[in-house]
């Protein structure tokens, strides 16, 4: 249904720089063509830098090396992240192989599995950017969509012995992906040297317009009781209602997400509301209306209050779920009863119901590399060799080898353990449950460390945690390098945000199902500052926690901090 027949009164925007240059760039093409021809530079033009992000890149230094290089009166060290597109986080062995490859021949020789089941390579120079892409499609795969402010990547439930409607669902999560990804036929043109149709007719983008959303969308899918998406941090996350085996549809989960601005008032980590349920025969349809009401009442004027959550709270909840069905010309049922229990990964061998088996792995932060006694990348790509197994990548940033013959476990274990992987090995439950963005050194925004310190950080917490014999109790532990939530800080029952470098910020109390936000605890810690707060409360739960009570819940019950809400559900 369209605006004009609903009479719907759309806000006017004073557009902001990166909505003008969306504006004239005449369908993100702008001047990529020229900006990698210039020999120059190790860079691109500025208005570029926004436009290549919907290519699935981001234009980055390397922050280590930044001040040398101003002495040495030298440009930074610009290189790009590349991340591709890849809707439920699954690949083929051959593609695992080649991103392997790539990273070595292009990249900084390591892999990284992000949190939204997606690979990125770092470290690719200007002159290796388009064989890098080229490469990638060969594989059947493409980097569209991979940041830019569209649909991003796709996130899935992906182990099917968890479930026996996963291969359903992640038929699905490729279907929205397809069906959200632009019609812009610039990505073919300027990477893939496919020509522009006779005529040159300007690209029509039905769903997203000409410039495309206010800002970045994300979507994801969980299959309850396991919550491995994080969906309620998702602009829309969809909760699978399924019956004796089958799916039949899902409750909405909508208006989540988690980046914030320090110092910036109305800026604010927020969770889905869960709107209602919709039979999955009509999925398709809500998930557009729901992108087409933030693109139509999204803020471009200011992009840090740009995303649905802020589009919601502006207009209601109520009022934007009446929007909703009044686009539809129907309405979403009452909310079908669900619990989620955790949101972790799973490890170890699981029997999906197809008979084939599917492998949990560990991999610290995403990083793939080997290390003098873990050689994590090595073995994989030694599996990856035999063909005899998908590759599945975790919202958690590790790793399902899927799709295994019970002929060829032995197989691939012997090649895991002759490389020292193996799940659940010498590995605490806090570090199972860790997650930490990329920050420093790559990352333009990280204010301070993530990735590269919180091994180290943790290393001194699990003592703490062992002296208490709670050493193998799972606890979410989550690490930025800036308030932006790439690491979704806000939903660990420890979580810190870095503020400075060696500084962060302590939240605690987040819920361990992903259903509750955490609270800030204190600002600016050092190191030892962060060890000496957590370790009286980590022995307090170890002597008066009540049965097998989370650490979350437990600071909260004890009002260490105080709750922040919980996932609402709408009535009605």
């Amino acid at each position: 249904m369209s605006e004009k027949q609903n009479n719907e009164q759309l806000p006017h925007w004073n557009p902001s720089e990166v909505e003008k240059i969306k504006a004239n760039s005449n369908y993100l093409r702008g001047t990529l063509v020229e900006s990698f021809a210039d020999e120059a530079t190790g860079s691109i033009a500025p208005g570029d830098t926004q436009l290549i992000k919907f290519h699935g890149s981001y234009q980055q230094t390397d922050r280590d090396l930044d001040e040398e290089r101003r002495k040495q009166k030298l440009e930074p060290l610009f290189s790009f992240m590349i991340r591709a597109r890849i809707p439920g986080g699954v690949v083929t062995a051959d593609q695992w192989s080649e991103f392997d490859r790539l990273s070595e021949v292009y990249g900084n020789g390591t892999l990284k599995l992000t949190t939204r089941q997606a690979f990125q390579i770092h470290c690719v120079l200007k002159r290796n950017f388009k064989k890098t892409i080229v490469a990638i499609n060969n594989v059947l795969l493409d980097t569209i969509s991979g940041s830019g402010d569209v649909n991003r990547n796709v996130m899935c439930t992906n182990n099917e012995g968890l479930s026996p409607i996963v291969p359903e669902v992640f038929e699905f999560s490729k279907k929205i992906s397809e069906h959200l990804l632009p019609k812009s036929t610039a990505y073919h043109e300027i990477w893939l040297d496919k020509k522009l149709v006779a005529g040159g007719a300007p690209d029509h983008e039905p769903i997203y317009g000409k410039t495309y959303l206010p800002r970045k969308f994300k979507i994801a899918i969980a299959i309850p009781p396991c919550n491995d998406t994080d969906l309620f941090s998702n602009d829309i996350g969809l909760i699978a209602i399924e019956s004796n085996g089958e799916l039949l549809g899902y409750n909405f989960a909508v208006g989540g997400g988690l980046g914030m601005t320090f110092g910036v008032e109305g800026t604010y980590p927020r969770l889905a509301d869960v709107y209602g349920y919709v039979p999955k025969e009509k999925a398709i349809e809500v998930i557009e209306e729901i992108v087409k009401l933030q693109r139509d009442y999204g803020n471009r004027e200011n992009r840090r209050l740009a995303r649905l959550k802020y589009t919601i709270d502006r207009l209601g909840v109520d009022v934007f779920k009446q929007k909703l069905e009044k686009r539809l010309g129907w309405k979403l049922e009452p909310v079908r009863s669900y619990r989620f229990d955790s949101n972790g990964d799973v490890y170890g061998w699981k029997e999906a119901a197809s008979g084939k088996w599917f492998l949990g792995i560990f991999v610290e932060h995403g990083r793939v590399k080997d290390a003098p006694d873990y050689s994590l990348k090595t073995g994989l790509a030694e599996v990856a060799k035999l063909k005899k197994s998908d590759f599945r990548l975790t919202g958690n940033q590790g790793l399902v080898i899927g799709n295994v013959e019970e002929k060829d476990k032995a197989e691939i274990e012997e090649i895991l353990q002759r490389h020292n992987i193996w799940p659940g090995k010498h590995i605490t439950g806090l570090r199972r449950n860790s997650i930490a963005c990329v920050a420093l050194n790559t990352c333009g925004l990280a204010f301070a460390e993530a990735e590269r310190y919180l091994p180290s950080l943790n290393d001194k917490l699990d003592v703490i945690l062992k002296d208490n014999d709670l050493d193998q109790d799972d606890i979410l532990i989550r690490m930025t390098g800036c308030p932006n939530g790439c690491g979704r800080p806000y939903l660990g029952e420890i979580g810190f945000v870095g503020r400075a470098i060696g500084k962060y910020n302590l939240y605690l109390g987040a819920g361990f199902a992903g259903d509750r936000l955490n609270s800030l605890y204190k600002e600016m810690l050092s190191e030892e500052e962060i060890l000496k707060e957590l370790k009286p409360i980590i022995e307090d739960y170890a002597n008066e926690r009540v049965g097998n009570e989370r650490f979350g819940h437990f600071v909260v019950r004890k009002r260490i901090v105080n709750p922040q809400p919980h996932v609402k559900i709408l009535k009605g």
